[in-house]
């Protein structure tokens, strides 16, 4: 591999700035043009996806503002490509697809499409994506959790050419089209990355060609040491320091008396950082496990750039690449749920990771009180419908479902949304009634449990029940089914999460279900009804402004008994009014017995 020096020579602010903004507009036109172009919900509606250029040592150069798993993810798979390339080599006009979470990837669904970009013969860098595919043929339609290995997943692919010099395999598209229930928006969806990784390669030859691949790699180079500045800064204003959270996961989807261990030392030091998941729980015998470099590294990365270089609070917005991940060390033994040993299966692996950065969080908590908030939902709720149509063709659809966050220094919890990891959109009901035989029968904020209060209450999750028409099946991944998300500083803890599987023709029959599960076969009517957990509260409820206590009563979020009960504020719900003086008493009488 012809390898670019690093380049010395400073690029001008000016120019500097006006190349972060082209890298920065092809990333997100990659993104576009995926998400525009695919046919599954997944990608086209919830833009599971991620796309960025990369250099030829795998340096992430610009992303695409879509899902942080995927995005971080890809140098991973750049790694894996290298060790396992078909024909050792690249040439102009190869396409790449991987998946391998031993070589990599961040899970079996996450299928990368590497292209290579050439400028002027040699080889200066690669144009990239990832999304999540509807089925690659794993044990169960969808998703999956209780298999035995990594087999078990479906289509395992490790720097395969799709396209070598710029002809079509056509043995490896025909084997992906005979391998997957939903074959058709399988091989679009991939055609679709093709198309987005394609024309971030011809532009960023575009890019090199107007300003010279010297001053383009310069800019690079500058924009990731200015990035690895800021956070070595942010990371500095940290107190020195070994600072240790525990939670507990639910089980792993077949041993429902085994709750797992997940436990986060973050250490700091100077401008460095290293987290230890030393301590969590072994690996399991279920699909219930994290690829270390492909999910759990990138986890950790993303954790910290949300507590030190979040958009919306720093003076600076800082760009992302590859220089945010430079100071940050990530550590979990092999044989761990964070580090599994081959042939363990990693496919249900996006809860681990929300919840390590719910502990990171947690964890640094006494020395950040102005930078963390409370515990989010930390979960995800991923779910997989399927089913068989009279042609005996397969549908299939997956659905992310909301949680919500922690309450914060300064305000409460958003309700209802993707958090940490996460940042996938919802799925339009009006899709999946046009494309699928289901219903959406419920989908609003929960309301049989409240959120965290605190001076700043928790976000407040989604409640959502989803019909099936016909005789189908369901698997789901979510978690927090056990632990709370945890309240901070005075503010209580949230509400754990609930999924049910009821018929509307058998009316008080309700079962209840584990936080996963794998193939249930269900009937016409079955309805499961998901309940995400509710955030945490931040602060003190006593110091919550009354007439924002009136507010959440009056708006549903907070019942007249709670406010009395929790936040000492007396309620006159007909005439929507605080009594203030009885609500001083209450509140100075609270406060002593305390």
């Amino acid at each position: 591999m012809n390898k670019m020096t690093k380049v010395s020579t400073a690029v001008d602010p000016i120019t500097l700035q006006v190349i972060r903004g082209s890298l920065e507009t092809i990333a997100e036109e990659m993104g576009h043009v995926l998400y525009r172009m695919s046919f599954s919900s997944i990608i086209r509606e919830s833009q599971d996806l991620g796309a960025g250029l990369f250099d030829v040592d795998f340096n992430t150069l610009c992303e695409s503002e879509s899902t942080p798993m995927h995005i971080g993810s890809i140098p991973g798979y750049l790694r894996g490509i290298a060790e396992t390339l078909e024909d050792g080599e690249w040439y102009e006009g190869d396409v790449v697809v991987h998946n391998h979470p031993y070589h990599g990837a961040s899970h079996t669904p996450d299928l990368a499409i590497v292209v290579p970009v050439f400028f002027r013969g040699r080889l200066v860098g690669f144009a990239g994506n990832t999304a999540h595919h509807v089925d690659i043929g794993a044990a169960t339609p969808g998703l999956i959790i209780d298999v035995p290995d990594v087999y078990a997943e479906g289509m395992l692919f490790a720097g395969t050419k799709l396209y070598r010099k710029g002809e079509p395999n056509n043995a490896m598209w025909n084997y992906i089209r005979r391998n997957s229930r939903a074959a058709g928006q399988l091989v679009a969806d991939i055609e679709a990355q093709i198309a987005s990784a394609r024309l971030g390669a011809r532009r960023f030859a575009e890019l090199l060609d107007k300003y010279g691949e010297e001053t383009v790699f310069a800019a690079a180079n500058q924009l990731m040491d200015y990035a690895e500045r800021m956070i070595r800064q942010r990371i500095g204003e940290i107190p020195d320091g070994d600072y240790v959270a525990e939670g507990w996961l639910d089980d792993d989807g077949r041993n429902r008396d085994r709750r797992l261990k997940v436990k986060v030392t973050v250490r700091v030091r100077g401008d460095e950082v290293e987290v230890d998941l030393t301590g969590s729980a072994d690996q399991t015998p279920t699909a219930y496990n994290v690829p270390f470099e492909g999910s759990t590294k990138v986890a950790a990365y993303a954790g910290f750039r949300k507590l030190l270089l979040d958009a919306a609070t720093s003076e600076v917005r800082v760009p992302s690449n590859e220089g945010s991940f430079r100071p940050i060390k990530v550590t979990a033994p092999l044989g761990s749920i964070f580090n599994p040993r081959p042939p363990a299966s990693a496919e249900a692996r996006f809860t681990q990771c929300n919840r390590m950065i719910d502990l990171i969080i947690r964890a640094l908590a006494p020395v950040m009180p102005e930078q963390v908030i409370a515990g989010s939902s930390a979960s995800i709720s991923f779910a997989a419908y399927s089913g068989v149509r009279p042609s005996g063709d397969y549908w299939v659809f997956l659905e992310v479902n909301e949680g919500a966050y922690g309450g914060r220094p300064r305000s409460d919890g958003p309700d209802s949304i993707d958090n940490l990891m996460a940042n996938t959109r919802n799925n339009p009901l009006e899709d999946l009634a046009m494309h699928i035989p289901m219903i959406c029968d419920r989908y609003e904020l929960r309301d049989d449990a409240p959120p965290g209060a605190g001076e700043f209450r928790g976000g407040i999750g989604v409640v959502k029940a989803q019909r099936v028409l016909t005789p189908a099946f369901i698997t789901h991944e979510s978690e927090r089914h056990t632990e709370a998300p945890w309240g901070i500083f005075g503010g209580q803890d949230g509400a754990v999460g609930r999924c049910t599987i009821t018929n509307p023709n058998r009316p008080g029959e309700t079962r209840e279900m584990h936080s996963k599960f794998s193939g249930l076969a269900v009937g016409p009517d079955d309805v499961m009804t998901y309940y995400s957990p509710n955030g945490g509260g931040y602060g003190d409820p006593l110091n919550r402004p009354a007439a924002k206590v009136l507010e959440d009563v009056l708006d549903g979020y907070c019942s007249v008994a709670r406010a009395r009960e929790v936040y000492g504020v007396v309620v006159d719900p007909e005439a929507e009014t605080v009594d203030l003086a009885a609500t001083e008493k209450l509140r100075l009488a609270m406060q002593k017995h305390d």
